[in-house]
């Protein structure tokens, strides 16, 4: 199956800024990098397989199709719907928060 394209939705991108301000601030610029990095990975990865990540949240929330991937080594997670043409991502959020209140 081809990739498809991922968008991310406003909140999205907010989401991914605010997570590496905080990184740079706690962490450094390098951790901020490799954030970003493993960010792009799971992209990537839902792209090629967009049924893999959990449907927990969509039963949760009652939005259907909505799934969740982790990131890869940071304690956050790609909220997305897969449609026939692309990956609708939602948020990028810390699995910390309560997700339920963050939509």
């Amino acid at each position: 199956m081809p990739s498809r394209q991922a968008q991310l939705r406003s909140l999205a991108s907010s989401d991914i800024d605010a997570a590496v301000t905080s990184l740079t601030k706690e962490a450094g610029v390098l951790v901020a990098g490799e954030f970003v990095d493993a960010l792009e990975q799971a992209v990537r990865h839902i792209s090629r397989s967009p049924n893999s990540g959990t449907l927990r949240f969509a039963y949760d929330l009652g939005i259907p199709e909505l799934r969740a991937w982790r990131v890869k080594r940071f304690p956050y997670a790609i909220f997305y719907v897969p449609k026939d043409d692309r990956i609708d991502i939602w948020r990028v959020l810390h699995t910390r928060r309560d997700v339920p209140s963050n939509f």
